[in-house]
């Protein structure tokens, strides 16, 4: 593991000022002063085929960045709620999930819910949705107190999203102004809506605390260091396969092998136009009792430890893993297979994982995605897409670089290749239930790992 954390560097995004993104973005219709050319230029070049696939987007109304700030603060405490009061939380605010919430070895917590471009363009920012439902659950003083919490995680979460889809379409639009035609916004406003995605990324800690409410619900009272000796010999024979992190009998990290045994989220292309990403926060969770790890813990913000944001990518061109370093409070913009196919390659989609901290099993991670994607029967033409694009990583690889890189091979053992997802007149449906069959299907080339 050693020698393949040294082929891994950092990738400092190029920023876009968010005074800036609004002034080019507004004036595209008007002769380009050299400054703004200049800028379209480092746009084009951050988001294109020998770019990262991402730039990030700084200095943003403050009110956006207090909306991120108390959103991603209240992802952890819903991912650990009873699944009773969790269920009824994320039915007061519309929420659902796409993971298996009630398995306590989930490595990730997720809440989503569709943002509908019709009301987030037709408000501003300040006055959206003001009038959020003041309802608080008739029940115990704690059950009403932690409601009280969650009161405005509903109106928070279509506020912060709605200004995400607003810096997605003015980078489309941009994209547009210099590729040519308006294609890209105009398929994102087409398909009417956005999906956004509350993500809490488990700390070891926060699987302890989940599974010790699992077993204490639903099996009888058993010796404490005999079930504590039983769960973690299980999470450790599990935790080869699921990319869970291997703990000792005081919930700490232990060391595990394999390219991919510690990924909170395994490499993968988002096959939508854009994907809208907060810069994330991290939480140190802490157990109460200090000799008892199962013990309700408490949490506090936290600087990254490695000064990055754990989002890492695969270049091609350069044949290599770069983690992602972000400024703080920042929004990162990411390509998608779809704006890379509707572009013919003029803008790359980006292969990416989300590693977790090594030797950190106390720190979560807290983001808010934002998924930008065309309507569902938008179809897609390849006639004149760079049949390059079409090899999957391991494929682009030479053969003597692959054998320096163990990381790069097995990458792209389990990327299925562009080619195999993707057919000439395909709509935007049958390209995405492609491609989460043949990465997630009984077959497919993720569906054990």
């Amino acid at each position: 593991m050693d020698e393949e954390r040294e082929l891994i560097e950092e990738e400092e995004l190029y920023e876009l000022h968010y005074s800036d993104l609004m002034l080019v973005s507004e004036q595209l219709s008007q002769s380009q002063s050299q400054s703004q050319s200049r800028q379209i230029g480092e746009i084009m070049k951050a988001l294109g085929p020998t770019g990262p696939g991402l730039l990030s987007i700084t200095g943003v109304p403050n009110s956006t960045a207090s909306l991120r700030r108390h959103l991603l603060s209240l992802a952890r405490n819903l991912a650990l709620l009873s699944p009773d009061h969790r269920l009824r939380i994320v039915k007061e605010h519309n929420l659902g999930s796409d993971v298996p919430l009630k398995n306590p070895d989930r490595s990730v917590s997720s809440f989503a819910m569709q943002l509908r471009y019709e009301q987030g363009l037709s408000h501003s920012v300040d006055t959206l949705l003001s009038s959020e439902q003041e309802h608080l659950h008739v029940g115990t003083s704690g059950e009403i107190q932690e409601d009280i919490e969650f009161k405005n995680l509903g109106n928070t979460f279509r506020k912060l999203g709605f200004c995400m889809m607003d810096l997605g379409l003015r980078i489309a639009r941009i994209c547009d102004k210099a590729i040519g035609g308006q294609e890209l916004e105009k398929s994102l406003l087409e398909s009417c809506a956005a999906k956004g995605r509350l993500i809490h990324y488990h700390s070891a800690l926060d699987n302890l605390v989940l599974s010790e409410a699992g077993e204490s619900k639903a099996t009888t009272k058993r010796q404490a260091n005999g079930r504590r000796d039983d769960k973690n010999s299980t999470r450790n024979q599990q935790g080869q396969s699921k990319g869970v992190v291997n703990l000792d009998s005081n919930g700490s990290e232990v060391g595990s092998s394999g390219i991919h045994s510690n990924l909170w989220q395994q490499w993968h292309y988002d096959y939508g136009i854009f994907t809208v990403l907060t810069s994330p926060l991290f939480l140190s969770s802490q157990a109460t009792e200090p000799n008892d790890p199962f013990s309700l813990s408490c949490n506090e913000e936290c600087p990254s430890p490695s000064g990055h944001t754990y989002l890492q990518i695969f270049n091609p061109y350069k044949n290599n893993v770069c983690v992602v370093k972000a400024s703080p409070e920042s929004f990162i913009i990411q390509v998608g297979e779809s704006a890379d196919i509707i572009s013919k390659g003029k803008l790359r989609s980006t292969l990416h994982s989300v590693s977790r901290p090594s030797k950190l099993g106390s720190l979560s991670r807290e983001t808010f995605v934002v998924f930008l994607q065309p309507a569902w029967n938008k179809t897609f033409s390849i006639s004149d897409y760079p049949m390059k694009q079409f090899m999957s990583c391991h494929e682009e690889t030479n053969h003597s670089e692959q054998d320096h890189n163990k990381l790069t091979q097995e990458i792209g053992k389990i990327i299925p290749p562009l080619s195999s997802r993707l057919k000439d007149g395909m709509t935007f449906a049958e390209f995405s239930r492609e491609t989460t069959k043949q990465y997630y299907g009984g077959s497919g080339l993720q569906s054990n790992r």
